[in-house]
This record gives C-alpha cells, sequence and structure tokens, in this order.
C-alpha cells in the first residue's frame, strides 16, 4: 500500500495540522479500493494542501492521489480529455496545450492537484467563465465500500451536478473528463486606479471584458487592475514576477510604520499609483496564474454580483480601522453561475471577495470580523478557504442542499470519509 513514513501533515500555509494512525499513497486502483475497505477511518484525501480548511485533517487515514496523475486519452473533435484527479494543475496545463486543448479560465495558483481544486469548485475571474466543475463531462469515483462507479454528464446530469463540488465527502474521484476549447493566446494588461472609481462602477468595469479581477492594496487607495482577453496578436514576453518583493514591502512599511499609520498610507499609495503598467501577449497557461512563495491563510466569499461593491467597502473600512496590521491584498473576482449543486456559483452570477493574513501571524481576529459583513450580503464561503459555517448555516444557502446529502448517502452510507469536522459542515451525525 506503499505508506508514507511521516507520521504528520499540514496545509501549504502550516495553519492545518493532522497526525493520522496512516499516511498512504495507494499505487493504483485495487489498492485504493482495499485501502478504502480497510484502512483506519475517517479517510481523507490529499491534494497539494492548498485548502485553508480542516478538509484533509483526520486521525485515521489520509490518502495521497499522487498516483492517480496524467493524460489518459483525449478527444480532438469534442476538445475533451481525461486526466487523472492527482495531476497538479501546472502539469495539466501542459498537457492539455501538447495537444491543443486549454482550459477556458483558471485561478491565479496552479499547484493544486485538479481533483481538489474541483472539490472545492475553484474558480478564475470573468462573468462568463464557470468554476472548474463546469468542465466536469464524466469522473470516476471510487465509493466508500470501495466500489469504482462512473458517471457522465449525458447519461447521469444530477450526478455530476450532485458531486462536481464534492468536497472529498462523496468518495476518491481518481479520473475526470473535462470540456475544453482550443488553445489560444491571452493579452494581459496591468494598470492602477482609484478603488473609489473602480467600486462606483463595479458591475460594468468588472464584466466589461471576458476576464477582469483587482486587488486592493490596504491603505493604498488604488485598485490594480488585471484584465485577460483572447487574442490572435503574436506573443510578447510576460515581465518578470515580482508579487513576492511587493508583498515583502508592504510588510515591511508595516513593520516600520506601524504608529505613523499616515505616513505608510501615503507611501504606499505613491507607490502604487506610479506602478508601471504590463501589457503582453502569451500563451493562456502563461498567464493566469502567478509564482506565490510567501505563505498567508485566506478568507473568500462568494456573493450575489450586485453586492459586492457594497460589501468590499466595508470590508476596506474594517481593516484600515480595526486592523492596520494586515498587510496582504484583498482580491476581488467575479464568476459566472453554474448548476453544480454544492457550488457556491450555483444560479447567481457572483462576486468573489478574499481576504488574506500573512501565515505567521493569528488572521481570526480580522477574518471573524469579516464574516459578518460577507454573511450580511448573502455570501457563500469558499469551500476551501477559512470559515465558521456549519450545516445549519450552509444548508439554508444552498436549494439542492438536501438532493446532494441523499447522493452522498448513497455513495458513502458507512461515512468512511467522514471526518469530525465534514460532520459539523454537511449534518452527517456518527
Amino acid at each position: 500500500m506503499n505508506p508514507i513514513a511521516e507520521t504528520e501533515w499540514s496545509n501549504w500555509s502550516g495553519f492545518v495540522t493532522a497526525q493520522p494512525r496512516t499516511l498512504a499513497k495507494p499505487q493504483n486502483q485495487d489498492e485504493l479500493s482495499a485501502l478504502i475497505k480497510t484502512a483506519p477511518g475517517p479517510i481523507r484525501l490529499a491534494g497539494s494542501g492548498h485548502s485553508f480548511t480542516p478538509l484533509v485533517k483526520s486521525e485515521g487515514t489520509i490518502l495521497s492521489l499522487d498516483n492517480f496523475q496524467g493524460l489518459k486519452s483525449h478527444d480532438p473533435q469534442k476538445l475533451q480529455a481525461t486526466v487523472g484527479a492527482g495531476t497538479q494543475i501546472g502539469a495539466m496545463t501542459r498537457l492539455l496545450h501538447d495537444i491543443g486543448q486549454a482550459l477556458p479560465n483558471m485561478g491565479d495558483i496552479d499547484k493544486q492537484a485538479f481533483g481538489g481544486a474541483l472539490g472545492t469548485s475553484t474558480h478564475g475571474s470573468g462573468i462568463t467563465l464557470g468554476a472548474y466543475p463546469t468542465q466536469l463531462e464524466a469522473m470516476e469515483i471510487t465509493d466508500g465500500r470501495g466500489a469504482v462507479r462512473e458517471f457522465n454528464r449525458a447519461a447521469n446530469p444530477d450526478a455530476i451536478s450532485a458531486m462536481g463540488a464534492s468536497l472529498g465527502a462523496f468518495g476518491a474521484v481518481t479520473q475526470v473528463t473535462i470540456r475544453n476549447i482550443a488553445s489560444y493566446r491571452l493579452h494581459r494588461r496591468r494598470w492602477c486606479e482609484p478603488v473609489a472609481d473602480v467600486l462606483d462602477r463595479f458591475q460594468s468595469v468588472m464584466t466589461a471584458q471576458r476576464s477582469v479581477e483587482f486587488f486592493y492594496i490596504p491603505f493604498s487607495g488604488h485598485a490594480m487592475m488585471l484584465t485577460s482577453d483572447i487574442t490572435d496578436a503574436p506573443a510578447t514576453s510576460r515581465p518578470p514576477n515580482s508579487d513576492d518583493e511587493a508583498v515583502n514591502t508592504l510588510r515591511t512599511l508595516r513593520n516600520f510604520l506601524k504608529r505613523l499609520p499616515w505616513l505608510r498610507g501615503r507611501l504606499i499609495g505613491w507607490a502604487i499609483a506610479r506602478l508601471p503598467p504590463e501589457d503582453y501577449v502569451e500563451a493562456w497557461l502563461n498567464v493566469y496564474a502567478t509564482e506565490r512563495n510567501v505563505k498567508f491563510n485566506e478568507m473568500e466569499y462568494h456573493l450575489p454580483l450586485e453586492e459586492g461593491a457594497k460589501a468590499l467597502r466595508e470590508i476596506i473600512a474594517l481593516l484600515e480601522t480595526r486592523f492596520p496590521e494586515v498587510y496582504f491584498p484583498i482580491e476581488v473576482r467575479v464568476v459566472a453561475p453554474d448548476e453544480i449543486w454544492l457550488s457556491p456559483f450555483y444560479k447567481r452570477p457572483s462576486c468573489s471577495i478574499a481576504i488574506h493574513h500573512g501565515a505567521p501571524e493569528d488572521p481570526l481576529p480580522f477574518f471573524n470580523a469579516a464574516e459578518p459583513i460577507f454573511r450580511r450580503y448573502g455570501g457563500r464561503p469558499h469551500w476551501g478557504k477559512m470559515h465558521n459555517l456549519t450545516a445549519k448555516e450552509l444548508s439554508a444557502l444552498y436549494p439542492r442542499w438536501k438532493e446532494a446529502m441523499e447522493v452522498r448517502r448513497d455513495m458513502d452510507p458507512d461515512n468512511r470519509f467522514v471526518s469530525p469536522y465534514l460532520a459539523r459542515l454537511l449534518g452527517v451525525d456518527l
């Protein structure tokens, strides 16, 4: 069964740790099925650890699907590809590009295992562009009794809708078929403008182009705008990435100017307003994602699009009046509605607001103060980002919650995949 020698697991930021009885990396389907039947429970699935919630945490068994990787097959006419769910997104983009296919959109981190990104409804930005589960055409999943079950959108549309965002609670997704588009180039632009102007025109700004997002730098008064549009123009060179350096500079300013917040704000605003704009063309897989080595913790809520500007104004005011120690930017994106039952974007165009705090520092005071704002505006939390909701609150936010839980019980009748955290999250009696 190839048990892993270490007895401790932690997520990327180090905020979530676990001491399971078993860490294992099954070599193949037979080993995976046997482990699901016999390993000490609860069984949780580990990708690359880029979730900030305790989705993976277990005192029983943590399974790595690192051996379920790679491109299995593809259809050049339908522009579909079948990939192992353990494949990291960055590696998958290169495999798809080599066969002339492309993801329609991506988030800004590509280190996640694709199965984990699907299970948490990870997304990029664009009002016509859905989260990763909207690409699902078929999935292969090993259920709570070790049986391999296959579903496809044509024959089992409700199953795909129910398990598209699965949280690893329905079984072990090992292989998926996704619907792609032909490879393309993107024209990426970056510039800064006053955040007040952006918020005054929020819906028109965020829906004007194929992909729009922005970062608000605390105390700067400015939004760093990013847009990406498909183009036939020839490729140019992407400028060097300086995001980690910029975050370190913001931390340094915070540290040295704690007692002079007005000077800190003036210096940051001056620097942001004078950032040189970016304007380049590159292949899709070289544009969306950015290397991020400065670790943080994150809370992200998805709100009705029309509530985004109001909520963000309150979040900015909260940060700048009560939490001056926060220096990480706020990320703002938009996402298309979908039909995935447990997707935060179910049946509504959404504005996503992500707040961050440096990993060595306690994020909870800021996050706990911000969460009531998100909730007041009808927000649904990102499944992989920090939040405090349980089944009582979540079931009221998802119209198909009851049906999704019925499918989950059918897939895992013995609750092999339900940890104490999942039990609270989904309302399962253990």
